[in-house]
């Protein structure tokens, strides 16, 4: 069962997060449980393979918002750097981010 103690161990900036949910823990907990399955997150992937980098920046642009509004930073950080590279268009080997963004997505599903 995910709780604030568990995500503080995964790196989640609980108070800030909480602060934007009005400090309701069970409103937190609940938006912070839909993130693994986002379907944002398949998006984005299907569209760096693709190299469809408008589409790839939409996804990962509203994966951002979501992300930072919760204060997942795990998740968070790699996003946002994949975000600001696929504004500009940028061709180049998306994997490692890809990778990490992963990793930390499992870390949150297996707190559920």
């Amino acid at each position: 069962m995910i709780t604030i103690e568990k995500l503080k161990m995964l790196g989640v900036n609980t108070t800030e997060g909480l602060t934007r949910c009005a400090n309701n823990e069970a409103l937190y907990l609940r938006l912070v449980s839909t993130i693994p399955s986002n379907q944002g997150f398949n998006k984005l992937y299907e569209a760096i393979k693709n190299e469809d980098f408008e589409s790839a920046f939409s996804a990962a642009h509203g994966l951002k918002g979501i992300l930072a509004n919760l204060s997942i930073d795990p998740i968070l950080k790699p996003v946002s750097t994949i975000t600001e590279h696929l504004r500009l268009k940028e061709k180049m080997d998306y994997s490692s981010y890809v990778s990490t963004i992963e990793e930390n997505r499992k870390k949150l599903e297996e707190l559920l």
